[in-house]
């Protein structure tokens, strides 16, 4: 009997509400929230130099998590097109038909609405009308992100930009100021987050000649996009431990913090290779879930003690 190549399934639709939120967490990569997450909480506790108020912690939670999930569900829509003729992303929710456009766009708006409820309770209860008035403001940068592979390779560094928005906007809600920390942090967060996502969108350099997505990898190649990618965290590092100077509430935990962000840079960098890509993932994602819970546990320790 001649040998049947297998039929290949189309994932179905999301039957229900349930279902179809779980499947969203799992495409919008919920759990990858632990990348700002830290940075921000840590801004929240050296503006309040010590424990913030209960409250404005729960709304800078409720924030974060809101403006994310608008965030990718933007990229998702934007980008369902681009998804759909990658191999790699293929399978996520728009492309393989599991969600509709029309549930995405209505989490988009749902979550937009919830983050500006939550920067309007600033006023209400703190008396901070900022996070109300730069809300609409920060969504739209954070939008705006899919576009930018459409016409320049500095997507990856606008990327950073969107993240380090994380320690910023957490400083303003406590303080309803600006200073000199939370812009170090959000420069280093910029430069983190640029160098891993060069790293990540090596896997896409096939695809992205292909389609036309303008990228460093696409642009430069991925070998020298590697050195682009390890001269960024480069300059990371010494904002790392610049930051450890500046700030009085960082101390030993901090440095100790440093040293291990560094070196954990280090062994990110040696798990990729131009000839190899294998461990890119681990490299730009599992590594950096590390450190940034990492920093952040450690600062916060800091400050409190």
């Amino acid at each position: 009997m001649p040998a049947v190549d297998p039929v290949e399934k189309t994932p179905s639709p999301a039957a229900n509400l349930g279902a179809r939120l779980s499947v969203l967490a799992r495409d919008i990569k919920i759990s990858h929230t632990v990348f700002a997450m830290p940075w921000a909480i840590l801004a929240a506790f050296l503006a309040a130099d010590g424990w913030p108020r209960a409250g404005q912690l729960l709304l800078i939670l409720l924030c974060m998590v809101t403006a994310r999930t608008v965030a990718m569900s933007a990229n998702r829509l934007l980008d369902a097109r681009l998804d759909a003729m990658n191999p790699r992303t293929a399978g996520r929710a728009l492309p393989s038909g599991r969600l509709s456009r029309a549930f995405m766009l209505g989490t988009l708006v749902a979550c937009a609405a919830a983050f500006i409820a939550a920067t309007a309770l600033f006023q209400l209860f703190y008396a901070n009308s900022w996070p109300l008035l730069l809300s609409v403001p920060v969504l739209g940068f954070l939008v705006a992100y899919p576009l930018m592979k459409r016409f320049t390779r500095l997507c990856h560094y606008y990327l950073g930009g969107a993240l380090a928005l994380a320690p910023v906007c957490a400083w303003v809600a406590i303080s309803g100021g600006i200073a000199l920390t939370p812009l170090i942090m959000a420069a280093a967060v910029l430069l983190w987050t640029a160098g891993f996502d060069i790293i990540y969108a090596c896997q896409d350099y096939e695809s992205d000649l292909r389609t036309g997505v303008i990228s460093i990898p696409a642009r430069l190649g991925i070998a020298q996009a590697l050195w682009v990618a390890r001269l960024t965290h480069a300059l990371c590092a010494s904002l790392i431990l610049l930051l450890g100077w500046h700030a009085p509430q960082l101390g030993l935990l901090w440095t100790i913090g440093a040293g291990a962000a560094v070196l954990l840079l280090v062994v990110e960098h040696s798990l990729v290779r131009a000839g190899d890509l294998s461990l890119a993932n681990m490299a730009s994602l599992r590594v950096n879930g590390v450190i940034s819970l990492l920093l952040g546990t450690l600062g916060v320790v800091d400050v409190l003690t």
